[in-house]
């Protein structure tokens, strides 16, 4: 369509179609189109939209995250399936991390810590008898933790294995005991190598 049958239809000035106009070409959602305009003169400019999803449509990704928890639970154990997810987005998470020096046990923690911060964990490091503990006040994941606790936590404690595993960190977490609060779940780190 022209700027001038844009403006007919819409029944605004045809200034205001050129300003929208600009503004949808330069977010790849309309395509200036040559014109198959005959007659002498200057052809007009022509414009189509350019077909594609909806990028600023609803989204429903608690509902995929559903379906997913429950795909893990068809076969087998869900923990153990979900615990290895967790552990290879702890290993991509970390791409960036240097694997010439090994980092000590403090700095992979505080590492870990860093991480599960911008993820959004409320992370806090504690320690209790002599243990060292990660504290998280906070599930980006509640709602679905709460239902699928089976599949969300084996996740949550798969992605700490995973950070500390990709760089190659001292220390490890063997487990995580959910909702030992009402806003708080434990992460339980001991060095490499021991088991509890």
């Amino acid at each position: 369509m022209s700027i001038r049958a844009i403006a007919d239809a819409l029944g605004v000035h045809p200034n205001t179609v050129r300003f929208h106009l600009d503004t949808l070409v330069s977010d790849g959602r309309v395509e200036q189109v040559e014109s198959d305009y005959k007659r002498p003169g200057r052809p007009p400019l022509m414009f189509r939209a350019i077909p594609q999803m909806d990028h600023n449509g609803p989204r429903h990704y608690r509902l995929l995250a559903e379906i997913l928890a429950i795909s893990l639970s068809v076969d087998g154990d869900p923990s153990t399936k979900a615990q290895a997810g967790g552990r290879t987005w702890g290993r991509q998470l970390n791409v960036s991390v240097s694997h010439g020096k090994r980092r000590g046990a403090r700095e992979s923690i505080d590492h870990l810590v860093d991480v599960l911060d911008d993820l959004g964990f409320a992370p806090g490091r504690r320690e209790s008898g002599g243990e060292q503990q990660i504290g998280l006040r906070h599930c980006p994941f509640l709602e679905l933790a709460e239902a699928r606790s089976d599949v969300v936590c084996p996740i949550h404690l798969g992605l700490m294995q995973g950070v500390l595993e990709s760089q190659r960190a001292p220390v490890t977490v063997d487990r995580l005991d959910a909702f030992v609060e009402p806003d708080l779940c434990l992460a339980h780190l001991t060095p490499q190598g021991n088991s509890r």
